[in-house]
């Protein structure tokens, strides 16, 4: 009987042990399952719930832009559910070389940088260095006195008031904490920001002493004007974080996601892959553009100012890579940049109701129902009220030389659209044309 018992207890225990194996292989494949390694190899559409036929459609709306001359070139990309399904290039880098576009070839990000800094802001979030309720003052004091303009007298001097409170780190990244760019309104504070050519400053310690001594647009929280914060967000980093803008991106960004060619320059030995940059003409013809290269030096070296609001460039693929991550709630193959709660606190919106009224915006990007802004970029929290076909939370932004992006985590959607001409009343409605086109091709979502 002693014998049978032991014996027994053996089975028991090797039975276990096996279970215990089991158990962790099964661990392990539901692990590898939901953090595949990424890849870029296209797949059938049809195995993740798009079709064939309407990608086809996708194809034939950007030739058209480029067989109409409305762009030069374009690179798209397409993936559902970490799979790429499309990934094509169409038209020239160059028209008058003949050169054609390429997979590979690197673009201005523009405002696209963004969303990037964005992300270097929350990695520094998530060391406790700030909070979004922390006065910008707390890490700027040049801009403890900040003034607020409230009109003009009758001899058309401005009038200035103190801010009703001290604009927060939380509007800053929400583009409301009274900021401005210069180039799109009309008021004195604009024309101060022109005068004080902020962008061309030595560097960012000069940028930010210049802005300090230009008063707020509005009272902080009052409105949304798409602004510098996001340059004032890139002197932060810089002074929280002890490195320079590109580095910090580059150890915290770039190289753990293999952004390959993202940077805010292009060096010598890449720069045969270096996009020209295209404007609208006299007569609405495509015509290179030089002058809006103008402040990095047509990128061929590191700038003195980097700018976080709008000095990167990289590939299609390298964005792609960016906005992987940020679908894959803050990792990717296996590295993780930011924590899955600190990407959704980034892509909820933060623009209150009765700023979302349809008077402020830019562009497309109107604060109406359904549609605001999160942390460096546009959210669509409710997709039908905004009138857009996207899913519940999408995350997106664009480029002044038309680039665009888009992630969407109801339907595990992420879209990178990458063409070099400056945005203007002629440009094509390439951005949201296609999103039509794409959610048109998803006809199985449950895939």
């Amino acid at each position: 009987m002693k014998l049978i018992s032991r014996l027994a207890r053996l089975v028991a225990v090797a039975v276990a042990l096996s279970c215990s194996a089991s158990l962790a292989d099964a661990q392990q494949s539901v692990k590898s399952t939901a953090h595949p390694a990424f890849d870029m190899t296209v797949v059938k559409p049809e195995t993740v719930g798009f079709s064939s036929e309407g990608l086809e459609r996708l194809h034939q709306f950007m030739q058209q832009a480029v067989d109409q001359k409305q762009v030069a070139g374009i690179v798209t990309i397409l993936a559902r559910h970490g799979k790429v399904v499309d990934y094509s290039a169409y038209g020239y880098r160059d028209m008058a070389a003949g050169a054609p576009m390429t997979k590979d070839v690197i673009f201005r990000d523009f405002s696209m940088t963004k969303p990037v800094t964005g992300v270097a802001m929350m990695i520094l979030y998530q060391q406790g260095k700030w909070e979004p309720s922390d006065p910008i003052a707390k890490f700027i004091p040049e801009f403890a006195h900040l003034k607020v303009y409230k009109g003009v007298d009758s001899s058309g001097n401005m009038i200035l008031t103190d801010p009703d409170h001290p604009p927060t780190m939380r509007e800053l990244m929400s583009h409301t904490a009274g900021f401005t760019y210069g180039f799109f309104g009309d008021t004195p504070v604009d024309k101060m920001y022109r005068d004080a050519n902020l962008l061309a400053s030595a560097n960012l310690q000069e940028f930010v002493e210049k802005l300090a001594k230009i008063p707020l647009l509005y009272q902080p929280g009052q409105g949304w004007t798409y602004s510098m914060s996001m340059d004032v967000e890139g002197y932060i980093v810089e002074k929280l974080s002890g490195k320079s803008l590109p580095d910090f991106f580059r150890d915290n960004i770039f190289t753990p996601l293999g952004m390959r060619d993202a940077g805010f320059y292009v060096p010598a030995d890449k720069r045969g892959r270096f996009t020209v940059l295209y404007r609208t003409g006299t007569n609405g013809e495509l015509v290179a553009d030089s002058s809006a290269s103008r402040r990095s030096g047509d990128y061929d070296a590191q700038p003195p100012m980097p700018s976080g609001g709008g000095g990167m460039v990289s590939t299609a693929e390298d964005y792609f890579r960016f906005a992987s991550m940020l679908l894959n709630e803050g990792e990717l193959d296996g590295k993780r940049i930011i924590a899955p709660a600190t990407v959704k606190l980034m892509m909820t919106n933060h623009v209150p109701a009765e700023l979302r009224t349809g008077k402020f915006g830019i562009g497309n990007a109107v604060m109406r129902p359904g549609f605001g802004y999160g942390y460096n970029g546009a959210v669509e929290f409710n997709p039908a009220e905004a009138n857009l076909p996207d899913g519940r939370g999408t995350y997106q932004w664009d480029g002044a030389a038309g680039t665009w992006f888009w992630v969407d985590p109801t339907n595990d959607v992420v879209f990178v659209g990458m063409i070099q001409r400056m945005l203007g009343p002629a440009s094509p409605p390439l951005e949201y044309g296609s999103r039509q086109v794409v959610y048109g091709a998803l006809v199985d979502p449950s895939k």
